[in-house]
């Protein structure tokens, strides 16, 4: 592993222990060059996927920019760090156990928005709303008919009567 400090090749592995749900080893390492230590995170790859964006263009899966997205999405939310971690393992391994190295984004989408509607509904109106690109307060509104289970979005609003 190359030392990120002096990117020196000679590091040492000084510490190993799974995390909590044992999905992934965490290794506290040493760079035998700069004694700079750091920590490194190992984990289970089934495959490697290929996400195909709606343009057609081709792109190795990112982990990590799923779970930028998730953090933007459940930004000021009262959800743990350790829970986002188990969603993006969860969704990951929904990925890799699909069968298909290439993945469209739409299905990636789809896959995130289902995990973060159990989680968050904050978090999954504003997923959806960047996913879905809504560009009116109606989008708004038929996604949360949606959530709440409305077939039409209901208006609460009732007319005001003036009398003279």
């Amino acid at each position: 592993m190359r030392c990120p400090s002096c990117n020196s090749l000679d590091t040492q592995v000084k510490d190993s222990r799974p995390t909590e749900d044992s999905a992934v080893i965490r290794r506290r390492r040493v760079c035998m060059a700069c004694n700079f230590r750091f920590t490194t995170f190992e984990r289970v790859q089934l495959r490697e996927l290929t996400v195909i964006k709606r343009n057609g263009r081709r792109v190795p899966f990112d982990r990590d920019k799923l779970v930028r997205s998730l953090q933007i999405s459940l930004r000021k939310r009262p959800v743990e760090p350790e829970r986002i971690e188990k969603l993006v393992s969860a969704i990951v391994r929904e990925l890799e156990s699909g069968g298909e190295p290439d993945i469209s984004s739409e299905t990636i989408g789809e896959i995130v928005m289902e995990h973060l509607r159990g989680l968050d509904d904050v978090a999954y109106v504003r997923f959806a709303s960047v996913y879905r690109d809504f560009r009116e307060a109606k989008d708004f509104e038929a996604l949360l008919g949606e959530l709440t289970g409305d077939d039409e979005p209901k208006n609460d609003l009732k007319p005001v009567v003036v009398r003279k």
